[in-house]
């Protein structure tokens, strides 16, 4: 364990509750990370960045109606997923605007804030420094809860992805970049790994909800981002919106922080 444990839960909050919207909606869509499985010939197409310098240039296989993480409309983050399983890769887009749409100042191509791929082969790190389309340089798709694993294989074999309401000026390994100008020792970093107490006792949740209570327990969650306390990130389903309100009465006090390896 951590030797800041206490410190850092208690940052985040150790009588918050779990925030996991799991089939849950937001302004009329549905709220998490919907992603795409791209065939082999999906065709590429070129994207503009706005952090050019941190981005991987592409060309990325964008299908003709994406899947956008808020709706066409939204005007949140945006995210698009991507995963080609014939090729093993991932390719993830923050903030993605279609050509010529409100948000994008190019006519001929897509726009992005920032864009990321991931050689699913590999578990190299992106470069120190370098965003992703999340801001601590993680893949988003790896964290996410899905219905696929959780119910359908009955497993969960990953670390999740979850957010916390302010981070420090710093990042640890898997995580590559930081979003803060905190120095505060107390607020986590990015990259930071918590899992769930060992004692915490999931016989009374439903079988799906005992899935991710497994999970937390042997993989453990990431510092992925700002936003809200707790959040553990899902691919919208409403098939797992029972668990919603079973995860929510697990507060923070549940978890420890995992010190990384020497």
């Amino acid at each position: 364990m951590h030797p800041n444990s206490a410190a850092y839960i208690n940052f985040i909050g150790a009588t918050k509750y779990l925030h996991p919207d799991f089939g849950t909606f937001w302004n009329g869509a549905p709220i998490g990370f919907p992603y795409a499985v791209v065939p082999a010939n999906q065709p590429l197409v070129p994207v503009a960045f706005q952090y050019a310098d941190e981005s991987d240039p592409g060309p990325y296989p964008i299908p003709a109606n994406p899947p956008i993480e808020g709706g066409a409309d939204s005007t949140g983050d945006r995210h698009i997923l991507m995963v080609s399983y014939e090729s093993c890769r991932l390719y993830e887009l923050y903030y993605a605007w279609p050509p010529g749409s409100s948000g994008d100042p190019y006519t001929d191509r897509w726009y992005a804030g920032s864009g990321a791929i991931f050689d699913l082969t590999s578990n190299a790190l992106r470069p120190d420094g370098w965003t992703s389309a999340d801001a601590a340089g993680l893949p988003i798709f790896a964290g996410l809860v899905r219905y696929d694993e959780d119910v359908e294989q009955g497993a969960i074999r990953h670390a999740l992805r979850f957010t916390v309401h302010s981070t420090q000026q710093g990042y640890i390994h898997p995580a590559t970049h930081y979003a803060s100008s905190s120095t505060d020792p107390s607020s986590p970093p990015m990259g930071l790994r918590l899992r769930m107490k060992a004692s915490y006792n999931c016989a009374g949740l439903s079988s799906e909800a005992q899935v991710v209570c497994a999970a937390l327990k042997k993989y453990g969650m990431f510092v992925a981002d700002n936003g809200i306390d707790w959040a553990i990130s899902v691919t919208p389903d409403e098939r797992i919106a029972p668990m919603h309100e079973e995860l929510r009465r697990i507060t923070g006090s549940m978890f420890e922080v995992v010190e990384r390896p020497k």
